[in-house]
């Protein structure tokens, strides 16, 4: 597996999203536990989680739970660097709400290390800004949480280029990512992706097959991919996840997945060299 870097921790070029073995639709838990086991199998080291993936009111990190348990049962768990959020919740309805007051934020990150069993969190990331609560705020309680080491490293996600600076003067020049959402149909985080580049700060792309109810239309809907990915006799998703990995070397995608096939294959995107016609081609659909 080739390895990219986050802050001073290198992990693998292609991580694992959590996301889909805990909310509407996810698997039963021996799938998702052979699912996790799987990525650990194939190298991948960076395992992203939120405490809001969850699926009804009363499980409130569910999937950080069910990571903790996968990284206990596996004798590479110990290389993973678990990346978490805070800042979202989920009222059990299907709906998303915020929370970014720096007390609730604080809250939610000391309940996150009880359920991943850790002394500190290897990365923490404010999950999505509240309009309701100064950003400076929500993003000095990730400070001060860095300052107490009760994490050991600081991100932001959902994240707009203001945020991104005001995040990085906030916590003392040591933001190390920025996950926001970037795929084939949602290319708008460009400006972002551009400005973690030229800041040196890992770039996370959420969804990057354009979300569970989408990746399996990737290679019909945007056909560059299609054509690419047959010509290197591979999937689509191998091609997109390629594609984000020529765009920068900050750029570490985290594909979500429930079933280990799933898993398997995106892992082999990190092998996958394009040429500059193949990626203007890709920029182009």
């Amino acid at each position: 597996m080739h390895t990219r870097r986050i802050g001073e921790v290198e992990v693998s070029a292609i991580g694992l999203g959590g996301m889909p073995m805990s909310i509407e639709g996810r698997p039963d838990e021996s799938r998702s536990l052979a699912t996790l086991h799987a990525a650990l199998d194939a190298g991948v080291t960076l395992i992203d989680t939120a405490d809001a993936y969850h699926r009804d009111a009363g499980e409130v990190g569910h999937n950080e739970t069910l990571i903790a348990k996968a990284l206990s049962t596996h004798e590479r768990g110990g290389d993973v660097l678990v990346a978490t959020k805070g800042g979202h919740l989920r009222p059990g309805d299907g709906s998303w709400t915020l929370d970014g007051r720096p007390d609730h934020v604080k809250r939610a990150c000391e309940a996150s290390l009880r359920r991943l069993g850790v002394e500190a969190i290897g990365l923490y990331q404010f999950h999505r800004p509240d309009p309701d609560v100064p950003y400076a705020e929500s993003v000095g309680a990730i400070r001060d949480l860095l300052d107490e080491g009760k994490i050991r490293m600081a991100g932001i996600s959902n994240a707009n280029p203001e945020q991104i600076r005001q995040a990085q003067e906030i916590l003392g020049g040591r933001l190390v990512s920025v996950q926001n959402q970037f795929s084939p149909a949602f290319r708008s985080s460009e400006p972002e992706l551009e400005l973690c580049d030229e800041l040196g700060v890992a770039f996370l792309p959420w969804s990057p097959f354009g979300g569970i109810s989408r990746a399996g239309e990737l290679g019909s809907t945007y056909a560059p991919f299609a054509r690419v990915a047959q010509k290197h006799g591979v999937s689509a998703h191998q091609v997109c996840l390629a594609w984000m990995l020529a765009k920068s070397p900050v750029v570490v995608p985290i594909p979500g997945a429930s079933r280990p096939e799933s898993v398997q294959d995106s892992v082999r995107a990190a092998d996958l060299e394009l040429s500059a016609e193949e990626i203007a081609e890709l920029d182009a659909a």
